[in-house]
């Protein structure tokens, strides 16, 4: 159960990463967002990793072998990366159709997925 309360949390955590991080990027297509400064975008993008932050600390604490949980810090940490990969991807192919993924980028992910599944291997 620890472990898919950590997962969970993890992918609402990183919602909001790829949100501070990005969003701005496709905001700026908004009118009255296109106007704001450099200063402005960064205290929004600041208040949207609040809540990043409000996922990942429960996260990393609830999922941590030292407080009973069920990864090691290095499983965690990988499991964090592959999972920012995912919801990046998917953040990327629905608000940003002129990417597009390349074969390349369909092999790293498999490797990112191979570095998973070799991390939890005993």
């Amino acid at each position: 159960m620890k472990g898919l309360l950590t997962i969970v949390l993890l992918v609402l955590s990183n919602t909001f990463m790829v949100i501070a991080w990005y969003g701005h990027l496709k905001f700026a297509e908004w009118k009255w967002f296109n106007k704001l400064g450099l200063i402005a975008i960064v205290l929004i993008s600041w208040f949207i990793a609040l809540f990043e932050y409000a996922f990942q600390v429960p996260a990393n604490k609830i999922g941590f072998k030292g407080n009973g949980g069920p990864f090691s810090l290095i499983q965690l940490k990988l499991l964090q990366e592959v999972i920012t990969l995912v919801v990046f991807a998917i953040f990327t192919l629905i608000f940003f159709k002129t990417e597009t993924f390349r074969t390349n980028h369909i092999i790293a992910f498999v490797f990112l997925v191979l570095a998973v599944y070799f991390m939890f291997k005993k």
